[in-house]
């Protein structure tokens, strides 16, 4: 009876030990993904910021020739 509860005990530590290092391995390929995603996310930000960064000196530089037309 003990070498059963023993077996029991061995084959519940192996399963538990192998279902955690398959759950770490999913968990770093997770991480890998979500890394890639933060990439392409900053470059899209930064194109966006400097399309938005021309966009308001066309806007300044249209109000400038404006106030430069009405005021003199």
């Amino acid at each position: 009876m003990e070498a059963a509860t023993w077996t029991a005990i061995g084959l519940l530590a192996a399963t538990s030990l192998g279902s955690l290092f398959c759950l770490g391995s999913g968990i770093d390929a997770l991480s890998s993904r979500i890394d890639a995603l933060g990439a392409r996310l900053d470059s899209r930000i930064d194109a966006m910021s400097a399309d938005l960064g021309a966009r308001i000196e066309a806007q300044g530089a249209k109000m400038d020739e404006h106030l430069r037309r009405h005021a003199g």
